[in-house]
């Protein structure tokens, strides 16, 4: 089998995927910004029980042309996980590197004659345009026109339509599948709280004295490396996009701290009792169905995935006052 390419590979949700892969017997490449972080990434691989003698590790910038050539060279299998998360005011700084990021892993897949893609989307690409009922498939999308549309949001839109535009125009015999997740969490294998983990570690920490009013679907990054992975392998996933979260209602961030501190004991002392005055969000169903029914997927339940974010979290030393008690 040839070898796979991840990109992303020093991300959140990039170091599981490698470490599953790896754990699978494959070999795999995967590119980063700068070969700096090729120790960081290798570090990550034993943190996840994954062998890493059998990872290369190559540098690609997403709005650069350079290397990404021959980071597909050879390569069957492409997982395109890499894309900008940013706090911004221009959200030209990360739609731009998402989208040009996406045109140049389609181009260098096809160009190398790579069977199929799979592209790291969000439910941030479905779902962020109300609609009656607050129901939501794959068969929806988020319009880049929705008012108040944040630059992330708005980025991985931008990035998926942009996907499926070049497969349809110029992908040749190539193929792609995404993958929709809603809010990551889950253990992991980096050593910064980067992104989602960044709102656990700051209940936990006692920085949110408040939280947000809202509502969203927890997935598990293990389980969107599994996603992935399945999606690759299954013939009829072609073409299609998969929304990756747990089984059950969606939850609020108050009942996330709730279960934090009724799970956590006194590493759980610290997090919010209390949300931001205003009106109850809207219902939100979000469907799985998809993923379970065509991939043979069964997900983590939420609670587990929150509890063993946060442990995750105490046990890489990422928390303030993480004194021996906790």
């Amino acid at each position: 089998m040839s070898k796979v390419l991840v990109t992303g590979g020093s991300g959140y949700v990039g170091t599981q995927l490698i470490a599953a892969l790896l754990r699978d017997g494959r070999e795999v490449r995967a590119t980063v910004r700068s070969l700096e972080s090729e120790g960081d990434v290798r570090t990550a691989m034993r943190r996840g029980n994954a062998d890493d003698s059998g990872l290369e590790v190559v540098a690609a910038e997403l709005t650069a042309d350079d290397g990404w050539a021959a980071a597909a060279a050879g390569c069957e299998e492409v997982h395109h996980v890499a894309s900008p998360m940013i706090q911004t005011d221009d959200p030209n700084e990360v739609i731009v590197p998402a989208r040009e990021g996406t045109i140049h892993a389609l181009r260098a897949a096809r160009d190398a004659g790579a069977r199929r893609v799979v592209l790291t989307s969000s439910f941030v690409a479905v779902g962020y345009t109300p609609k009656p009922g607050f129901e939501y498939t794959e068969a929806d999308w988020t319009d880049p026109d929705t008012p108040g549309l944040a630059a992330y949001p708005l980025s991985k839109v931008i990035a998926e339509r942009t996907a499926w535009d070049f497969i349809e125009r110029e992908g040749g015999d190539t193929e792609l599948v995404t993958v929709n997740p809603t809010f990551i969490l889950g253990p992991t294998l980096t050593t910064q709280a980067r992104s989602s983990l960044q709102l656990i570690k700051a209940m936990l920490d006692g920085h949110m004295p408040v939280v947000r009013r809202q509502r969203f679907g927890v997935a598990d990054v293990r389980d969107v490396a599994d996603v992935h992975i399945r999606a690759m392998a299954a013939p009829e996933a072609a073409g299609k996009r998969f929304l990756v979260l747990a089984d059950g209602p969606t939850i609020s961030f108050l009942e996330t701290a709730q279960l934090l501190r009724e799970r956590l004991g006194p590493l759980g002392e610290r997090v919010p009792t209390e949300e931001a005055p205003g009106e109850d969000p809207p219902r939100l169903i979000i469907h799985n169905d998809r993923a379970k029914t065509e991939l043979g997927w069964r997900p983590r339940p939420a609670e587990t995935t929150i509890v063993e974010t946060a442990e995750s979290l105490r046990d890489l030393g990422l928390l303030e006052n993480n004194d021996d008690e906790h």
